[in-house]
């Protein structure tokens, strides 16, 4: 069995030699091999590389020696999906990847150090491109009733995702214009939330990042998409998808319907569509659309709303609580690795892009005790 660095410096191997726009053949001449094969065996991890073929490596393809061993990276093998509100730039999300790919990697080595086995994603919806919008919010309503998310989806969605379907969901500040984004990694799927975002878009982002997680073999989602344009073509299409399933999620029409009924003498219409949003705790203008879709709208109701005063429409926080970085999980496995010394205060702020006082206020917040000074 191939050991575990020769398996961790394979791929990453791989993914130097194609940044560099290298043939496995001119890597092996300049590594000094006889065979390209040699190269496609040590990325495969069928073989390991010297140290001194490792070495050359290192100058040949500008990179050093903890690009190939350190287990707290992702390299050449995550995938991500950004939701943004706008064209980023490539330099942007590439940073932004590197960053999270370190919080990721860094909670899947400190579950394997702690004896926590990889729990791969077990569910999938049974959907894809072809498939039809009412497809896609059976498949919600569907997940409503098999996860047992009760009336108020929103309030049990993300620790049905850890606890059930063993997704790691981290709040943290993203760069301006991303909302979110889903990563899948070997042993491990990740759903990534601006905590900076309403509570409303918050929750429909989380939804929306698990349609892609049970979706990415059917319908593998481009690296970022930006939600607020719209476009035709195939990728849009698994994007509509996506928001119908998690309209659906959030709000089933078994419960939005009579609860929309109930709120008959809410007000004026805008008044009544803000109360039944912040029952279902999504913003107003998805609340908006997912009436609409239930024909509980009708297009002249339709026409005859103003977005602007619709509350929650992810323009602003609306006073939503502070959420605290990262995940109660993810702090579990960072202060074990704390107490046992396994990481020292100061790699786990370089880990985490936090300072000393910062990771002593995350994990305050988490319910954890420090014994340093911050």
């Amino acid at each position: 069995m191939p050991m575990e660095s020769t398996v961790r410096i394979g791929p990453r191997l791989k993914a130097a030699r194609e940044r560099s726009e290298l043939t496995q053949q001119q890597l092996a001449d300049a590594l000094g091999l006889r065979h390209r094969q040699t190269v496609a065996s040590i990325e495969r991890g069928e073989r390991a590389a010297s140290a001194q073929e490792l070495i050359r490596a290192m100058e040949v393809l500008s990179v050093d020696l903890d690009y190939f061993v350190d287990p707290f990276r992702l390299v050449g093998e995550g995938q991500f999906s950004f939701r943004t509100s706008g064209e980023i730039e490539e330099g942007v999300l590439d940073r932004f990847e590197q960053q999270a790919g370190r919080w990721i990697a860094t909670y899947r080595e400190l579950s394997r150090e702690q004896g926590i086995l990889p729990r791969w994603l077990g569910y999938k919806l049974n959907l894809s491109p072809d498939s039809s919008f009412e497809d896609a919010q059976a498949a919600g309503e569907s997940a409503v009733k098999l996860w047992k998310l009760g009336d108020r989806p929103a309030a049990r969605l993300r620790s049905v995702m850890e606890d059930r379907l063993h997704v790691l969901v981290l709040n943290v500040d993203t760069p301006a214009g991303v909302s979110g984004a889903a990563s899948r990694v070997p042993g491990l799927n990740c759903a990534l939330v601006n905590r900076q975002e309403s509570e409303g878009r918050r929750n429909f982002d989380l939804a929306h990042e698990l349609f892609h997680l049970l979706t990415w073999d059917a319908m593998p989602p481009e690296r970022a998409t930006v939600v607020d344009k719209r476009r035709r073509g195939k990728h849009w299409r698994v994007e509509r998808l996506a928001e119908n399933f998690a309209a659906a999620l959030l709000m089933p029409a078994a419960v939005l319907t009579p609860t929309w009924e109930a709120c008959a003498n809410a007000g004026e219409i805008h008044d009544r569509i803000n109360v039944v949003a912040r029952r279902f705790m999504v913003s107003s203008p998805a609340c908006k659309w997912r009436l609409y879709n239930l024909e509980l709208l009708s297009k002249r109701d339709l026409d005859c709303i103003e977005d602007w005063r619709l509350t929650r429409n992810g323009s602003e926080r609306c006073h939503d609580p502070e959420q605290s970085l990262f995940s109660g999980p993810f702090l579990e496995r960072l202060c074990v690795a704390l107490d046992t010394g396994r990481l020292s205060v100061k790699r786990a702020t370089g880990l985490l892009g936090v300072s000393v006082t910062q990771l002593a206020e995350i994990l305050h917040a988490h319910g954890h005790e420090t014994y340093f000074e911050a």
